[in-house]
């Protein structure tokens, strides 16, 4: 058996090998020290090898699902390995091979996936250079397959941010930028584009790739047969749900690059949780596919003016006839049809899959009534592509029980009237008493014989036996089997027909239903592609109710798209932080246009800057996914991408400091932002000193301006820099409104135009809780810097600042000196007063 186990794992070196015996998964040497490590499951050992005990660690065959789930999430990989053998005529081992691995990337069992997030594998390899890349995308358990290319590492990390895929596979030679899990390295010629194309058109069945539109992407070709290629090695099966390849292209979306997508927190918030994020906000779909539909649509904004208003219509007409509330109480009756399919392709899918398959296609006429009377262009397309399949649903009505068990192994999952070999063995099995008993009495009245009886034992199996007093009377057919002092025992060729019947009639009855249960999984491959299309069409409507649902309860307008780059909201609400808020939320407008391209911010802290800037953001994405948004009117158009400096930590892992991530987001801005795109730019230069910081605010805001002419809302604590607007044509300063209360502030989270006069720093560090004299000292500190003095309060010792002699001449005297106004530029001024504000 051990011979027998090194030469599976001489296969599968690298990854953990579930070795089948009996009712336990086994693993043995590195592999169970590595298992019982990870999983907490105990070290035993057996046997020898070498003269060293064999370590080995189990886990119940029943329970293996939740310990796969562990070491899925660790990034391991495991091969199972299952008895192929038949126990009872194998002379040696029982016969074993590997049947599948599963790997991060192609996971398929419910209870080890996310419902409502992709499990995504992706591909990726790239030019000689490194310069150009080509992506394959596949979701296994939906069948959802599409390839692209991009330009350079920024958006590739975009891409990866985007897509979270679960696994990567990479060619040998490539590494990603920056650390991270999940990587799989394979052979580079896998990735070779002439190869791939052949596998490609052989699975797809077609003579070339233009049909699907990826022949003039080489890259993506290689990245989409070594997908291929690693599936076929992982799955040890056809892959019949996978019908067609979908080309992207990056600019048919609004594109957020990997910092904006963690600032603006789509689908994560800042902490890696789901809580407060745009999709919580907005998930309120009924289905496990429309949770995970809705995160595509929020992770790729589309930028098609004509698709949206589609949705716009239809959310309209939803709303008009409240037919919303309807559909979403029959999509309740409505499964995970995706992932159900998937594993009906691959040969996986277990009875209560078909039994909620059966339910779900029987609750589809329910919604396709309500859905045919809306007057709604997508409507109409829905109706039609969601199909009843009567065909399907007559056979697993006919084919599966009410409530199946789990599992296939232990029987009673296809319901009577389906086969009927299958009946007469289950009639054997469950009546065998009672035909017992028949023959008994049918014997003893045909024969005379009053002592005649039918039984059973385990060493002779059936019989009839007679007293010896009238066993000379026993029919000639009669054939003796056991002689007793008492008694005759005797067979006849109808008993010995139905002893080997009974007999075998259970195993014969499980082997019968199981080449039924995995015929009728061969008869749905035909309907596979139709019913993905209607399971498709059953998320969109799914997600498309949700946003009716959402538009209503939260109050939510329909915008209107421009194909000119222009913001003009009128009421404008954070989508997810006035859902949080005990109290109202205070609306604001938004308006930028050709003439109004960068907004200068100013304000306190805490006074909602951020979450103005976000809230714009979010409201242009919640428009390109064809949601209606949180406003009071809205008019949009013509973004191309959305950039975000906001917020910044260090990324020790890389050696880089708060400033250089800073720095380093900037200069992805600056180098990409097009007049069409929108940049949130908050607090930048914060981490240098007040020169350095200045100047690069200055610099940054000018060249978004001037160069990029981008659409820029740019907070800041520099008040220096609200007289930009003065120089800079596009620009204009408005503030967050807040009034003092004695020595408390009071914030109105208003928007108004205009600079803010002053910035609540001591007030808001006051709420914070910072201990009451250092507030006091710092007040203090502050009235003599704006009063030209510099000499250290005699009652704040603690400051522990050096106390200036009033004799001697303070050191800023110098600098007034040699001060001349009528020679001075605004900017040379302004570099004066911050070294006199350095020498105070």
């Amino acid at each position: 058996m051990m011979q027998q186990y090194l030469q599976i794992k001489a296969a599968h070196p690298d990854i953990l090998v579930f070795y089948r015996m009996g009712d336990f998964y086994e693993l043995f040497f590195d592999d169970a020290r590595k298992a019982a490590r990870l999983l907490d499951i105990t070290l035993t050992q057996r046997g020898k090898s070498n003269g060293e005990p064999i370590p080995m660690a189990g886990i119940p065959c029943h329970a293996a699902e939740g310990y796969l789930a562990r070491l899925v999430k660790l990034g391991e990989s495991v091969a199972i390995c299952e008895q192929i053998g038949d126990p009872a005529t194998s002379k040696g081992p029982v016969e074993r091979k590997v049947v599948r691995i599963v790997t991060p990337g192609t996971v398929t069992e419910e209870a080890l996936l996310d419902e409502r997030r992709d499990n995504l594998l992706c591909a990726i390899t790239g030019n000689a250079d490194e310069t150009r890349f080509g992506l394959a995308i596949l979701d296994l358990t939906s069948g959802r397959f599409s390839v692209e290319e991009v330009e350079g590492d920024e958006a590739l990390l975009g891409e990866i941010e985007r897509l979270r895929p679960a696994e990567i596979l990479l060619p040998e030679p490539l590494r990603l930028p920056g650390e991270r899990g999940g990587i799989t390295h394979r052979p580079a010629w896998h990735f070779d584009r002439d190869s791939a194309e052949a596998l490609l058109t052989r699975h797809f069945g077609v003579q070339d790739l233009a049909g699907f539109g990826c022949d003039q992407m080489p890259l993506a070709t290689g990245a989409a047969g070594a997908l291929l290629q690693y599936l076929r090695e992982t799955q040890y099966s056809e892959l019949p749900h996978i019908t067609s390849l979908t080309v992207e292209h990056r600019e048919d979306g609004i594109v957020l690059d990997a910092a904006s997508r963690r600032n603006l927190e789509l689908d994560t918030n800042l902490h890696g949780g789901t809580e407060h994020t745009l999709v919580w906000a907005l998930d309120s779909t009924i289905t496990a596919m429309g949770g995970r539909c809705l995160r595509r649509w929020i992770n790729r904004p589309l930028r098609d003016i004509p698709t949206l208003q589609r949705r716009y219509r239809l959310i309209n007409a939803l709303l008009q006839n409240g037919t919303h509330t309807s559909l979403r109480d029959a999509l309740r009756g409505i499964a995970d049809i995706e992932r159900i399919l998937a594993r009906v392709a691959l040969g996986s899918a277990r009875p209560r899959d078909l039994a909620s398959l059966r339910d779900s296609l029987g609750a589809v006429p329910a919604l396709r009534r309500p859905l045919g009377e809306l007057d709604a262009e997508l409507a109409g397309q829905l109706y039609t592509t969601i199909d009843e399949h009567q065909e399907v649903h007559a056979l697993l009505t006919r084919a599966i029980i009410d409530n199946p068990p789990v599992l296939i192994r232990d029987g009673g999952v296809l319901a009577s009237g389906y086969d009927r070999e299958l009946d007469e063995l289950r009639t054997l099995s469950e009546n065998a008493d009672q035909f017992l008993l028949d023959l008994e009495a049918r014997e003893r009245e045909r024969t005379g014989l009053s002592t005649l009886k039918v039984a059973y034992n385990r060493v002779h199996g059936y019989y009839i036996e007679i007293s010896k007093a009238q066993s000379a009377s026993a029919p000639p057919e009669y054939q003796r089997r056991q002689t007793l002092k008492n008694a005759e025992r005797y067979i006849t060729p109808e008993l010995k027909d139905f002893e080997d019947k009974v007999l075998s009639a259970r195993e014969r009855a499980l082997a019968r239903e199981k080449a039924l249960y995995e015929a009728l999984l061969r008869a749905l491959l035909p309907s596979l592609p139709a019913m993905q299309q209607t399971a498709t069409a059953l998320a969109e409507l799914d997600v498309l109710c949700g946003l009716a649902e959402r538009a209503e309860r939260h109050n939510y307008c329909e915008p209107e798209l421009r194909e000119e780059t222009l913001l003009d909201v009128r009421g404008s609400r954070h989508p997810v932080i006035e859902q949080v808020l005990d109290e109202p939320f205070i609306p604001n407008d938004i308006e930028m246009n050709g003439q109004r391209r960068m907004l200068i911010i100013t304000g306190p802290n805490m006074g909602g800057k951020s979450t103005y800037m976000r809230q714009t953001a979010l409201l242009i994405l919640m428009a390109h996914i064809g949601s209606y948004v949180p406003a009071d009117s809205a008019v949009i158009g013509g973004f191309d991408r959305i950039f975000t400096r906001i917020g910044a930590s260090d990324d020790l892992a890389s050696g880089r400091s708060t400033f250089m991530v800073e720095m380093t987001e900037a200069a992805n801005i600056l180098n990409n932002a097009t007049p069409q795109s929108l940049v949130l730019m908050d607090e930048i230069g914060r981490g240098t000193s007040t020169f350095d910081g200045l100047s690069l605010a200055w610099a940054c805001a000018e060249h978004l301006a001037g160069s990029n002419r981008a659409f820029t809302l740019f907070a800041t604590h520099y008040f220096e820099l609200t007289t930009l607007p003065e120089s800079l044509p596009g620009a204009c300063n408005v503030h967050i409104d807040a009034i003092e209360h004695g020595d408390s502030i009071v914030f109105l989270h208003a928007v108004k135009d205009g600079a803010a006069n002053q910035s609540y720093g001591l007030q808001v560090a006051q709420l914070a809780g910072v201990p009451r004299s250092v507030i006091q000292a710092a007040r203090k500190r502050l009235t003599l810097l704006e009063q030209g003095g510099a000499a250290q309060p005699q009652d704040s010792p603690q400051l522990g600042l050096p106390l200036e002699s009033e004799q001697e001449p303070h050191p800023a005297l110098e600098l007034l000196q040699q001060l001349d106004p009528d020679e001075l530029t605004p900017r040379q001024a302004l570099d004066w007063l911050y070294r006199l504000k350095e020498k105070l």
